[in-house]
């Protein structure tokens, strides 16, 4: 036998050794996990707490709240804010203009801190105030703040110091 055979063969066994210990780990009945329907509630989750979580759970409630709004998973809205082609690709193939994209984001900017509020993650004294802000953003800076809600809750970006007041009356 030459040598070139007894490679191949090798390699054919270590294949099927391969196949079988996936087989055996359950590879085989494997079913990608159900996208969440957007407009239902979702179980509060736990998160690092702080401003990061809060920031975290605002960017995904405010997510699911424009996704809800325009009839799309929240992951296929967060694969569209990612840059300004994959938005124009988005709003062109779900025949989406930005009047109708930027009632969306603010509709989400809204339940994210609605939820925020129900859940006791910011005060009702805060609240209105970023409530009356975020219900009249313009579309760039209503994405950019579902894509970075950390960096403007912090004051970093066109709604100030909040992050201050926030980080003082976080519970």
């Amino acid at each position: 036998m030459s040598r070139g055979r007894i490679l191949i063969g090798v390699a054919l066994v270590l294949g099927l050794a391969l196949v079988g210990v996936y087989a055996a780990a359950g590879g085989a009945s494997y079913e990608p996990v159900q996208v969440q329907n957007p407009c239902e509630p979702r179980t509060e989750t736990k998160t690092s707490g702080g401003l990061e979580g809060l920031a975290e759970e605002f960017t995904l409630s405010a997510l699911d709240g424009a996704a809800c709004r325009l009839g799309v998973s929240r992951e296929r809205l967060a694969r569209a804010l990612t840059s300004k082609q994959a938005r124009e690709r988005f709003t062109k193939r779900f025949h989406i203009d930005d009047e109708k994209l930027t009632k969306a984001i603010r509709a989400g900017l809204v339940r994210a801190v609605d939820d925020a509020e129900e859940r006791g993650k910011i005060p009702a004294i805060l609240a209105g105030p970023m409530r009356g802000v975020v219900e009249n953003v313009p579309l760039e800076q209503g994405i950019e703040l579902v894509q970075d809600a950390e960096k403007i809750l912090n004051g970093e970006s066109f709604l100030g110091g909040i992050g201050n007041a926030l980080e003082n009356l976080l519970p």
